[in-house]
């Protein structure tokens, strides 16, 4: 290899928001990182966008905050944006770039990758399957999340998303086998930021933590770069280290809106509500990086966590997201209200993967009897709540009014769960069926007789289930 200095540029034409255009360039391509010195000495990073003959459009990562067009100097480097891997990240926290902020020294390894990743070969995929437990049980009874899988988390502000993102972090685990966590948080104020490291500080300790933090305050456009470095990081760990890997991502909402700042500083043509009409594949260029792989024992499952702007679920972000993955997790603003937490809102939530990973053999074998039977006594419990705000509860019959009462059960002792709680998949269902006890064996439809015989227990007339049974 060449130790030639490389070449700096000085003739910048333009700045433009995060962006400059450096010009009479030659033999630069896309995605080359790009240094820019400023006049102090500050030394910037930035990423080559567009490249029109001798023109490059760098995106400066960390803002053209304070830079002059006759002083600052770009030397480009001849490849795109890398970051070493290995098991060096694991009880570390760093920076959007990942460049360490917990004091200790940088992060090395014996090899580097670029942060764009290698598209999965179609043809290796594995199928998804075998669970991850969060130790949540609207998760694990319900909707549970499947090793490969991309199950995101739709919100609102004003919700405890983060609480429940920091939580699952915190307790998800697989039995037996290696795992590790990535947690990418994008775009946090820097009070959350100080709450969701205290909670994962124990997992930390334990060495199967990496943390990247983009705060509030940070620079957008390396909003953009955290997830990928995150996601590269953990793509070694999973198909090259054998571990089973969970990367968490919040807000995935911010990133978008990162995406459209730039975008608009590009001066390109807006889409839906001002996002790039590309923004379904720049999503998909960043979940479709998870899954299983033929012959490997390791696999890639994302949890990402958005809020929905005003609760609108057609929003251009939360509607992009759900045609990639497999499924969602819907908090209910009403079920928060009622004192709910995590509210989970059951009929709006779905992992399509469950089956692969759940049942027997997997969980246990009632698991998805009882999970679909939840499911039929929320809807069912639904309806009877809307008839009875129109001729009110005493002219329901004795049916429906079980129904209220068991839902009540389901959300009090099912759903709500303390965030320091984790618990096990047999709790889990356990309490799912002290929901399903309080109505007579007969409702319970989606049950086969023989799971009926061995797990019903039919309830007292104070709703606790019958102890003599």
């Amino acid at each position: 290899m060449s130790s030639q200095a490389p070449i700096e540029y000085r003739a910048i034409g333009s700045i433009r928001g995060p962006l400059i255009v450096v010009q009479d360039v030659d033999g630069v391509g896309w995605d080359e990182v790009a240094e820019i010195r400023l006049s102090t000495g500050e030394l910037r990073h930035g990423t080559v966008l567009d490249v029109d003959r001798d023109l490059a459009v760098v995106e400066v990562l960390e803002g053209t905050a304070g830079m002059r067009l006759d002083s600052a100097r770009v030397a480009f480097s001849g490849s795109p944006m890398q970051v070493p891997v290995g098991e060096g990240w694991l009880g570390r926290a760093c920076n959007g770039r990942g460049e360490p902020i917990d004091g200790g020294p940088p992060i090395t390894g014996g090899e580097r990758r670029p942060v764009a990743g290698t598209p999965i070969n179609p043809a290796q995929r594995a199928a998804p399957n075998e669970a991850i437990l969060t130790g949540v049980s609207a998760i694990d009874g319900l909707a549970t999340l499947v090793r490969g899988q991309k199950l995101p988390v739709f919100s609102v502000g004003g919700l405890p998303h983060l609480e429940l993102a920091a939580q699952i972090a915190a307790q998800a685990h697989v039995a037996g086998e290696p795992f590790a966590i990535v947690f990418a948080a994008l775009g946090l104020p820097h009070a959350d930021v100080h709450s969701v490291r205290s909670v994962l500080e124990r997992r930390a300790q334990l060495g199967d933590l990496a943390l990247f933090i983009n705060t509030a305050d940070d620079p957008v456009v390396e909003r953009i770069v955290t997830p990928r470095v995150a996601l590269t990081v953990a793509e070694h760990l999973a198909f090259e280290r054998g571990r089973h890997v969970l990367v968490v991502i919040a807000d995935l909402t911010n990133y978008c809106e990162a995406v459209r700042q730039v975008s608009a500083a590009r001066g390109e043509i807006p889409s839906r509500r001002g996002y790039p009409g590309y923004l379904y594949s720049d999503l998909a260029s960043l979940l479709e990086r998870a899954g299983r792989i033929k012959g490997l024992p390791g696999s890639l499952t994302q949890l990402p966590v958005l809020t929905m702007p005003a609760g609108d679920i057609t929003h251009p972000v939360p509607d992009v997201t759900g045609y990639i993955t497999e499924g969602q997790l819907v908090l209910s603003p009403e079920l928060y209200a009622r004192g709910i937490s995590p509210p989970l809102d059951a009929l709006g939530s779905l992992s399509r993967l469950m089956r692969h990973g759940a049942g027997p053999g997997l969980t246990r074998e009632d698991h998805l009897e009882i999970s679909a039977q939840l499911y039929g006594i929320a809807a069912r419990a639904r309806q009877a709540a809307d008839l009875a705000e129109v001729v009110g509860e005493d002219a329901l019959s004795d049916a429906d009014r079980s129904y209220l009462r068991a839902r009540t059960t389901f959300e009090r002792e099912f759903l709500t769960q303390s965030f320091g709680e984790a618990r096990s998949v047999e709790q889990t269902l356990d309490r799912a069926w002290a929901v399903a006890s309080l109505l007579a064996p007969e409702e319970l439809s989606m049950i086969s007789p023989p799971t009926l015989e061995a797990r019903y227990r039919p309830a007292s007339r104070d709703g606790a289930p019958d102890p003599t049974r």
